[in-house]
């Protein structure tokens, strides 16, 4: 009876062993497979998670023990281009850094809302809003979060109109959670019941850009835009859009993009910085259509073949979740600061698809701050210079690439947070070529002037051109010579040009009135002839 027992406890005894170092090699083919076969950029990720590195471990074992090597490849795109990706909150201060209480959502509309703020700055000065808080992914999200995420975005590449996508596509245009800094929530399995209905609904079931016109419909019924939002501090997430049912162009193009991605319709987000003939800046959506093809629509707004961009262009650029090892943030040396959006990495350049591009090769004719590798490109926005590009300095010259034409450009290096003329303001004409305005201030003219920026010219019935001022206003106009020089103020009088002498010849020139937004447009004089710009 004793050699029974005996014999029973050194099972029981064995099977704990066994079972004990089939766990450890478990444990070992885990950390061997995160050691060796995870991916260098990976494990950064990783490694710089912190106490959220167990959520991304996670995601991995979970692909890895079901044997899905596609989607733990997927899982390595998303977490390898996860650094950096945040929820931007913002806080209204004034020039002291001072906490400003006001909200935009409180007033009715944009021009009440506008008034109010203006007089909030008639009596504190100057306002704006200022990043506060950056809630960065890799420290909050889940392991529950980015599987159900995966296993949606792959339910949605299984779509009819799908299926053509290459992996490289599915994993820009399908796979990615978020698009811009906006609030992390789970929006696809929501987008995916909402929008379920699309497929049964179309007639050649192939046609992803039939399946972006039908969402789009949907959209558009009832979510608008509201230049309001234009100074809401944040991006909005899915729930905010829902609420408010408004926003503001980016807002527009990632509700399109939720929608769409949880559908399996391929769609990106295209911008520009900033418009070179005239103010503020733009985002909208493309697709790609059955044969692989680019057409652009405005999520809520125009569908495809319906949209147009009507501004002239000087750079168009697309937003991607990969971090792309060509951008500038990726290639500069640390310690070089850039100009603000030009940081990110998670952008390339699409700008020769859209028009008829030109690469600039410039001399650089003032001298190079210590420390600064890269020069700039500024176009005229709102009453100041925006950078637009960059090139790598060589030597004393630089090249920027596929730059629009038809545009007045500054060349610009970047220090101390400012923007330092690196040569003549020059116009890229539509030939090509580069045409420098330089002030010539020993040769003078006298102009008459009729309008601070482009006006449709009306004559009355004797033949004299009106002239489009606020009658009793101040304007002053300036020429450009590495910085704005003033040549005279005038004051309007009804229906009459404004008189200026010993105006320099040759340069860039801004009629603005005093104390105004800055929004009237530069001109340049070409045989007595103004040119917007």
């Amino acid at each position: 009876m004793r050699d029974i027992e005996t014999i029973g406890l050194a099972k029981l005894f064995l099977n704990r062993i066994i079972k004990t170092l089939s766990v450890l090699f478990f444990l070992f083919v885990s950390l061997q497979l995160l050691g060796q076969t995870v991916p260098a950029d990976v494990q950064k990720v990783l490694d710089d998670a912190g106490k959220n590195k167990v959520e991304l471990e996670k995601v991995l074992h979970h692909y890895q023990k079901q044997k899905d090597s596609l989607k733990l490849r997927a899982a390595w795109f998303l977490i390898a281009n996860m650094n950096g990706q945040c929820y931007a909150k913002a806080k209204l201060v004034d020039t002291s850094g001072n906490r400003v209480k006001f909200n935009v959502l409180d007033y009715p509309d944009y021009k009440t809302m506008v008034a109010a703020w203006d007089s909030v700055e008639h009596k504190i000065g100057t306002i704006d809003f200022t990043r506060d808080t950056l809630i960065y992914d890799i420290n909050i999200i889940t392991a529950d979060y980015l599987i159900e995420n995966i296993d949606l975005a792959f339910k949605a590449w299984n779509k009819p109109w799908a299926r053509q996508l290459t992996f490289d596509k599915f994993c820009e245009y399908i796979l990615p959670y978020r698009d811009s800094n906006e609030p992390l929530e789970p929006w696809r399995r929501r987008m995916y019941k909402k929008y379920n209905w699309v497929q049964d609904s179309m007639t050649d079931k192939t046609n992803p850009t039939e399946a972006c016109i039908l969402i789009n419909n949907e959209i558009r019924s009832w979510y608008k835009f509201d230049p309001l939002f234009y100074r809401h501090p944040t991006d909005l997430g899915l729930s905010e859009m829902e609420e408010y049912k408004r926003g503001r162009c980016e807002d527009m193009t990632n509700l399109a993009l939720y929608a769409m991605r949880a559908q399996g319709v391929p769609v990106m987000s295209d911008y520009t910085p900033a418009w070179p003939n005239t103010g503020n800046n733009h985002a909208w959506n493309a697709t790609l259509t059955k044969d692989g093809k680019v057409v652009i629509f405005m999520g809520g707004l125009d569908n495809p073949y319906e949209y147009k961009l009507d501004n002239k262009k000087a750079k168009v650029y697309r937003k991607t979740f990969g971090r792309q090892k060509n951008s500038l943030a990726l290639t500069k040396p640390d310690y070089e600061k850039v100009p603000g959006w030009l940081s990110s990495s998670h952008y390339i350049d699409v700008t020769k698809d859209y028009i008829p591009t030109a690469n600039v090769k410039l001399k650089l004719q003032r001298p190079k701050p210590d420390s600064v590798n890269y020069a700039y490109l500024y176009v005229f926005n709102s009453g100041d210079w925006t950078a637009i590009h960059w090139g790598k300095i060589m030597g004393d010259s630089v090249t920027f690439t596929d730059m629009g034409k038809g545009i007045a450009y500054l060349p610009c290096y970047y220090k101390n947070g400012s923007y330092l003329p690196a040569g003549n303001q020059f116009i890229l004409q539509e030939d090509g070529t580069v045409k420098e305005n330089v002030a010539d201030t020993l040769h003078t003219m006298s102009v008459d002037l009729y309008s601070t920026t482009r006006k449709k010219t009306v004559k009355a019935t004797d033949e004299i051109e009106k002239a489009h001022f606020n009658l009793g206003a101040e304007y002053e106009l300036f020429y450009w010579n590495d910085k704005w020089v003033k040549v005279a103020s005038k004051i309007a009088e009804k229906d009459k040009p404004l008189h200026f002498e010993k105006v320099p010849q040759g340069a860039l020139y801004w009629l603005v009135e005093k104390d105004s937004k800055k929004e009237e447009r530069i001109f340049t004089l070409d045989d007595g002839e103004v040119n917007w710009w």
